[in-house]
């Protein structure tokens, strides 16, 4: 089980490291490649994977509605802890609900359940996404607009990857396989810029960053342990969603805190220790889900 672990998460944290020590010795401009990840490359994996041939909204429907609960659960359960620590439930919240579902969990899906099972990982990244640009944005800020979602090229991507799978439409030969190239860059930009995004954030407000280390796997653990059981989940999918739920605040947290001003420099040190510490809690969902197998 052990060894297991290693083979899975060490690729992953390795590109994380290379990503860092890049970002470290030649301080890259990365909004550039991070924009370019989010209009090009993982838009065309969403598509792919939603169009693929072995994936089923109807089978998948239940890890769909799953990983729905995790995230808004989360949220409520974190709302008292926020009240505890004296933090804006703004600041505290929303990154208890948002996981690192695609720098980090594509990744650590792909490697930890095969090549078939990506799209279904796909699906609860496009579901979490989804929930931030709507839900997570009127958290942190009420009076914030939407309208921003139908120019979203991720959102686009999904609206039609999910329209080509319900009508049984397959992307044509050549099509196909240029979108499959363009999604297949995703995942290690993903990782890499995850790294050197890292560099240079504050941990002045370390306190509220290790709270929210621990909390945001906890709460997640907490919800999707017993989730599988009462959605009627097979082996395969509660795993997916038991490892969904350890995964750390995304860094998409912070963009928003930073955009809508509400106090982005402690978001940052919870996602940073938050980060930091998934070598610690990622394991240990790894190891809960791979047990169901």
């Amino acid at each position: 089980m052990a060894e297991r672990i290693l083979q899975i998460i060490l690729p992953v944290f390795g590109v994380v490291a290379a990503g860092w020590l890049y970002g470290r010795l030649v301080r890259p401009e990365i909004a550039w490649v991070n924009r370019m990840n989010m209009e090009v490359f993982v838009p065309a994996l969403i598509l792919g994977s939603l169009s693929r041939k072995d994936f089923s909204l109807r089978e998948n429907q239940g890890l769909i509605l799953g990983s729905l609960v995790v995230v808004l659960a989360s949220g409520l359960l974190a709302w008292p802890v926020s009240r505890l620590l004296r933090v804006s439930p703004r600041t505290f919240v929303p990154p208890m609900m948002f996981n690192n579902s695609g720098n980090m969990g594509l990744p650590l899906a792909l490697l930890a359940f095969g090549e078939k099972m990506l799209p279904a990982a796909v699906a609860m990244f496009v579901t979490s996404n989804l929930l931030q640009f709507t839900v997570g944005t009127y958290l942190v800020r009420r009076d914030a607009h939407h309208l921003h979602l139908v120019k979203n090229p991720m959102v686009i991507a999904t609206v039609a990857g999910v329209a080509l799978s319900l009508l049984d439409f397959r992307l044509p030969g050549a099509a196909g396989t240029v979108v499959e190239m363009l999604g297949q860059v995703a995942l290690p930009l993903m990782l890499f810029s995850l790294g050197a995004r890292m560099v240079g954030v504050s941990m002045n407000d370390w306190q509220v960053g290790v709270a929210g280390a621990v909390v945001r796997p906890l709460v997640g653990l907490l919800v999707a342990l017993p989730l599988g059981k009462l959605l009627g989940l097979g082996p395969v999918p509660h795993a997916m969603l038991i490892l969904f739920s350890s995964l750390p605040p995304a860094v998409l947290n912070f963009l928003l805190a930073d955009r809508y001003d509400q106090e982005p420099q402690k978001v940052a040190s919870i996602v940073l220790i938050g980060n930091l510490a998934s070598l610690i809690f990622v394991p240990v969902g790894l190891a809960l889900a791979l047990r169901l197998l």
